[in-house]
């Protein structure tokens, strides 16, 4: 069976840190592009961090530039973000999208269930 999972979430005090894991098993993650979303009350979902597939190039959202470090293992068939110096503002539920271009370039995304985040002294 095909699925991947987010953990590694859970309640830090502000300048807290938390590992969050993306584990696909049954298929293989590398030539999927990789990104962590998170969605807070009263916000819009917005994406934080992203892995390309191939080169791996990383991409951050500027809110967590300098914070947050996105990171793939092949070997575990896993995609990484590293959160540090966590503040209130990076509380919400964080997912992984897996994202795959067809041969026309069209995307088709991938949803994992979630990990929460809340960062509150």
């Amino acid at each position: 069976q095909s699925q991947f999972v987010e953990s590694g979430g859970g309640l830090v005090q502000p300048g807290g840190f938390l590992n969050l894991s993306c584990a696909a098993s049954g298929f293989t993650l590398d030539h999927y592009a990789v990104g962590w979303f998170r969605q807070a009350p009263g916000k819009e979902h917005e994406r934080v961090s992203c892995i390309d597939s191939g080169d791996g190039g990383t991409h951050y959202d500027d809110s967590v530039k300098g914070r947050f470090t996105i990171s793939r293992d092949n070997a575990k068939n896993t995609v990484y973000l590293q959160m540090q110096r966590l503040n209130p503002d990076d509380t919400g539920e964080y997912y992984c999208n897996l994202r795959e271009y067809d041969d026309s370039g069209v995307a088709t995304d991938s949803w994992g269930q979630g990990t929460q985040v809340t960062v509150s002294s």
